[in-house]
């Protein structure tokens, strides 16, 4: 083969791989914005303090968010733990938490609807609100708040499972962080 012809195809196919980098497929969904979410009681992959947990008072623990995006119209929550020995257990669901929010309190009521008319769902324990760490004896477990800024309020009922909330949300998330903490049980 002669030199032309050899640099005009890598030409072509250097041109072709750029195209393909710099044009990706429309089917590609959109990337998601990160949301940062912190706690003054522990910090991210930390140990979760007992007050938060079975052994304690089995409150919720504060968290504060930021970087949502602007058009932000509400947010959701769920806690679980993907170490629990049946599987992800769920600890808390929270949805339709009002856009302007940037955290929880400590201690949310363990109520269908909280303050700014935001609603809880069921946890595993099979009961409304927060329910702490309570893993079995033995090895620490994780436990991720998972935070989504959603698109939309959504017109919801309290009383949701995971399940259900993730299948309404879905396609109306803008953006999510976590925070993980640990808990273990001796």
């Amino acid at each position: 083969m002669n030199l032309w012809f050899m640099t005009a195809l890598s030409g072509c196919l250097l041109t072709a791989s750029c195209a393909d980098n710099n044009n990706p497929p429309k089917n590609t969904p959109p990337k998601t914005m990160s949301i940062q979410i912190t706690s003054t009681a522990f910090a991210d992959g930390q140990p979760i303090p007992a007050k938060y947990t079975c052994d304690g008072d089995d409150v919720s623990p504060p968290l504060q968010w930021t970087n949502a995006p602007v058009n932000t119209k509400s947010f959701a929550l769920i806690c679980d733990d993907p170490d629990a020995p049946v599987g992800a257990w769920v600890h808390w669901v929270a949805y339709n938490l009002a856009a302007n929010a940037t955290g929880l309190p400590e201690d949310v009521a363990k109520t269908q609807t909280i303050a700014g008319g935001a609603k809880q769902g069921l946890n595993d324990f099979r009961r409304v609100g927060y329910g702490g760490p309570c893993p079995p004896l033995g090895k620490p477990h994780r436990y991720f708040f998972k935070l989504y800024a959603l698109d939309a309020m959504l017109n919801l009922k309290p009383g949701l499972t995971k399940k259900e909330l993730l299948k309404v949300t879905n396609g109306h998330v803008l953006a999510e962080g976590q925070l993980m903490g640990t808990y273990q049980r001796m």
